[in-house]
């Protein structure tokens, strides 16, 4: 459903940087020559971008908010040396559901890292499995995010909630003693 996105975006020259599980590696290569997409060759010169989720996300084997947002600061702030328009950036998500303990914090860096993309032009699309995340975590991650595709159509998001916003419920939440994310 992507691809037409991806291939674009190569079309346009934009940078292309895409997070994906170690073992969809290959085959996301693959679709990408499937799609006339030179994926070694973009990887040379630098259009191209790919990181394995696990390395990304979680370093140390943890999840740190600060350490994301300064990771995303500075692949998007890069760019511009790369002499590329615009970032189009797609992460797959599936890590967050294999090992729920990130959660909480994960949909907190969800809401604060739109900060960071309001600042910027670049285009950033999370893949979330929606059917190996509870329903609670579900809701909380649609409401961090302004636009959401359904189906196979983008929609602005009804249920969005600004950061700002968010963050204060969640630190209510919190506070209240009930989890964020069960």
């Amino acid at each position: 459903m992507l691809l037409p996105f991806i291939k674009d975006g190569f079309d346009c020259g934009d940078r292309a940087i895409h997070v994906v599980d170690r073992e969809r590696y290959d085959s996301h290569l693959g679709r990408l020559s499937r799609w006339g997409i030179e994926a070694r060759e973009a990887m040379s010169s630098g259009q191209l971008d790919l990181r394995i989720t696990t390395d990304t996300y979680l370093q140390d084997g943890r999840f740190d908010q600060d350490r994301m947002l300064a990771t995303f600061e500075d692949l998007v702030s890069g760019q511009a040396q790369g002499g590329f328009p615009r970032s189009r950036i797609v992460c797959s998500m599936d890590w967050a559901s294999a090992d729920q303990s990130h959660l909480n914090d994960l949909i907190e860096f969800e809401s604060r890292v739109n900060e960071l993309w309001n600042r910027h032009e670049d285009a950033v699309i999370c893949a979330y499995d929606l059917t190996k995340m509870g329903g609670d975590v579900v809701i909380d991650v649609m409401r961090t995010h302004p636009m959401i595709i359904i189906g196979a159509t983008l929609h602005r998001n009804p249920f969005y909630v600004s950061p700002a916003d968010f963050l204060r419920e969640l630190r209510e939440r919190r506070a209240e003693g009930a989890p964020a994310v069960d």
